[in-house]
């Protein structure tokens, strides 16, 4: 059995109540925007290139604790490390605790990209597509290309807009030969896709050490070799299709760098935009005429040939 505790914090002493609430024995802390569904709603992106906002102006914190654990001291215990009051306006439950990955499995179907391309966690392949996915069976018009990926930490599940419009480019336009790279590879979805597309040679990199772990881990499981690379190694050679899937701002900052990366003739693909972003992202690279090659959900991308 398990017991939810949840009150609201001011954002100043959002971080020091989850340091002292976590000193003090709670299992979990997750902080949440109280007002959230309602027209004070607040929207923190965390996009990289902004100032970074330290939380909701009223947050609601949900602390996680074992049932028989005494939850009336916990508070008080992390009230007086911080030389405040016990909450007054604390909401309590108790639950039972559950098959938490049977649940969380439960939320990931495969995912059909297009006609040939589909996404699928491993606990739900068959034999025969497991056999299909990673080349031990000839493809074939019924299966087509599977792209085994279980979530993780890193962005790139197929389930956000971004990640199918840019897949369905890659499904659409890339010639088995081009050399691409996948710059922010996330899961590295879109590098292991335009691999079992015909690419090659395929370079994935991005910032996160956790993400390029995640990635080499996700190539390992559909059996595909990518050179996987951090932002703190050298750059990849320019290629003849270069993929960002990340956001408006870093998109906007990276351009003379991505604009490198794309040699001449050979295309870019951006996305992680929304629509309305589309004209300001453009402007940022002058040497590749920009257009919009899909929106869905509001969000957009962009590809162009290099001059």
């Amino acid at each position: 059995m398990w017991r939810e505790l949840s009150f609201i914090v001011e954002r100043d002493w959002v971080e020091r109540w989850c340091d002292a609430l976590l000193e003090v024995g709670a299992a979990s802390v997750q902080a949440e925007d109280a007002d959230a569904d309602s027209p004070d709603e607040q929207a923190l992106f965390g996009e990289p290139g902004m100032p970074a906002a330290l939380g909701w102006l009223r947050t609601r914190l949900c602390i996680l604790l074992r049932a028989n654990v005494d939850h009336p001291q916990v508070l008080r215990d992390a009230a007086a490390m911080l030389s405040l009051q016990t909450p007054l306006d604390l909401v309590s439950r108790v639950f039972q605790d559950e098959d938490w990955v049977r649940l969380t499995q439960s939320q990931f179907e495969p995912i059909r990209i297009s006609q040939r391309l589909v996404i699928t966690p491993t606990w739900h392949l068959t034999q025969r597509e497991s056999e299909q996915a990673v080349g031990l069976r000839p493809s074939d018009s019924e299966l087509g290309i599977t792209l085994i990926l279980d979530p993780g930490l890193a962005f790139g599940t197929g389930s956000h807009p971004t990640t199918r419009l840019c897949l369905r480019w890659l499904d659409q336009r890339l010639v088995a030969g081009q050399s691409l790279l996948d710059y922010g590879c996330g899961s590295g979805i879109l590098a292991i896709a335009a691999v079992k597309l015909g690419a090659g040679p395929v370079y994935g990199v991005d910032i996160d050490e956790q993400a390029v772990r995640s990635s080499q881990d996700n190539a390992t499981l559909n059996r595909v070799s990518i050179d996987w690379r951090s932002t703190r190694q050298p750059a990849p050679p320019a290629c003849d299709v270069v993929v960002a899937n990340i956001l408006a701002t870093p998109l906007k900052l990276l351009a003379p760098m991505l604009e490198s990366l794309v040699r001449p003739g050979g295309d870019l693909i951006l996305a992680g935009l929304l629509e309305r972003q589309i004209d300001e992202v453009s402007r940022c690279y002058p040497a590749i005429a920009l257009q919009a090659f899909a929106i869905e959900d509001g969000w957009a991308c962009l590809a162009g040939k290099r001059a």
